[in-house]
C-alpha cells in the first residue's frame, strides 16, 4: 500500500529536507541529522515518490532543490515557524515562559544597549530562547504584526491602529543633515535649499519591510541616491563623504564634536520622530514572563535614554 504524502511530510521529515538545502548534500545533511546516509536518500525517495516529484537534482555533487522541490522548502519554513509557534503558545500556557521570544531592534537602536539587556536576560538562565533581528523603519512594525517579533524596539510608525497591540514611547529623536567636511555642500551658505540638495547624492536607509512600498523618508524627487541597509552604514557612507542626509543628533553628535562630521541647516522644518516600542497583548491573554522582564527594562527612563543615544566610537 503506498504511503500518502500527509503521512510522511512530518516536521523531522520536513527539517531534514531544509537540512539538504542548507549543507547542499545528501551526505553533511546525514551527519547533521545523526543518521547515515543511505536512511536520509531512502527517506527522500520516499516524499518524492509520494508526491510523484523530484525534489533534488542529483546530476552534480551538490544536491540542489528543483523548482518543485524549492516550493516545497519553502513551505516547510513556514509550516516549521508554525509549530515553533504552536509550542511557544503551548509553553507559555503550562509555565508561563515562552519556549522562543523574539526581539525586533530598529537600526537607530543602540546596539550595545540592546545585548546588554540580552546579557541581564540570559544571567536568569530562562528556559526561554532569545532572537534578534535587526530591522529598519517600517520592517521594524512588519516584524511584529506579521507575527515574526514579540516586541519591537524604535518603531517610527504608530501602531495605534492595531488593537492587538500595546505600544510606550521612548522618546523623541532629533535629526540633523550632516555632511562629511570635505563635502561640497560643506562650503554652501545655510540654510541649504531643497533645490541645492537635490543636485547633491543623499545617503538613504533601505526600508527592511518585505513586501510592499515601504516608507522613504528625507528624500527628494530626481535625487542622486545611494542606499544602505541600515543606519550605521549610512553613517560610515555619510563620514566618507559619499552623499549627505539625516542622522539621528544623538548618534551625529561625537562626530560634530571631532569634526568629522558638518551640521548644516536646511531650509525644511527640522525633523523630530517620536520613537516606541510596542508588543503583541491578545486580550483575556496574560503576557509571558520573557516579555514580561523586556517591558519592565523598557519602562526605567535610563534604559530609554540609553537606547537613543551615541553607539559609535568616534
Amino acid at each position: 500500500m503506498r504511503t500518502s504524502p500527509s503521512e510522511l511530510l512530518t516536521p523531522d521529515a520536513l527539517s531534514m529536507l531544509l537540512a539538504i538545502e542548507e549543507t547542499g548534500s545528501f551526505a553533511a545533511a546525514a551527519r547533521q541529522r545523526g543518521l547515515v546516509p543511505s536512511a536520509l536518500t531512502y527517506r527522500v525517495r520516499q516524499i518524492e515518490d509520494a508526491l510523484d516529484v523530484l525534489l533534488f537534482d542529483r546530476s552534480s555533487r551538490q544536491a540542489k532543490p528543483t523548482e518543485a522541490g524549492k516550493e516545497l522548502l519553502r513551505e516547510a519554513k513556514r509550516l516549521i515557524q508554525d509549530v515553533d509557534a504552536l509550542a511557544n503558545r503551548v509553553k507559555r500556557v503550562a509555565t508561563g515562559w515562552e519556549s522562543v521570544l523574539t526581539v525586533a531592534v530598529d537600526s537607530i537602536i543602540s546596539r550595545s544597549v540592546v545585548m546588554e539587556l540580552c546579557e541581564g536576560f540570559l544571567a536568569l538562565n530562562p528556559p526561554t530562547r532569545l532572537r534578534i533581528r535587526y530591522e529598519t523603519l517600517s520592517g521594524t512594525l512588519a516584524a511584529l504584526t506579521s507575527g515574526q517579533a514579540d516586541l519591537a524596539i524604535g518603531v517610527f510608525i504608530s501602531p495605534a491602529t492595531h488593537p492587538e497591540f500595546m505600544h510606550q514611547s521612548l522618546g523623541e529623536l532629533s535629526f540633523v543633515y550632516a555632511i562629511a567636511p570635505h563635502h561640497p555642500l560643506a562650503k554652501e551658505t545655510e540654510p541649504l535649499s531643497d533645490a541645492l540638495l537635490q543636485k547633491h547624492r543623499a545617503v538613504a536607509v533601505a526600508d527592511s519591510v518585505p513586501r510592499g512600498e515601504g516608507v522613504t523618508i528625507g528624500l527628494l524627487g530626481g535625487q542622486d541616491v545611494l542606499t544602505v541597509p541600515d543606519m550605521p552604514t549610512k553613517l560610515e557612507a555619510q563620514l566618507r563623504g559619499l552623499g549627505g542626509g539625516f542622522l539621528p543628533e544623538s548618534m551625529a553628535k561625537p562626530y560634530l564634536d571631532s569634526g568629522r562630521l558638518v551640521a548644516k541647516k536646511v531650509s525644511r522644518v527640522q525633523r523630530i520622530h517620536q520613537v516606541e516600542y510596542a508588543w503583541r497583548n491578545p486580550q483575556g491573554k496574560r503576557l509571558g514572563h520573557a516579555l514580561s522582564w523586556w517591558l519592565s527594562q523598557l519602562s526605567q527612563n535610563r534604559t530609554k535614554q540609553a537606547l537613543l543615544q551615541p553607539h559609535h566610537r568616534v
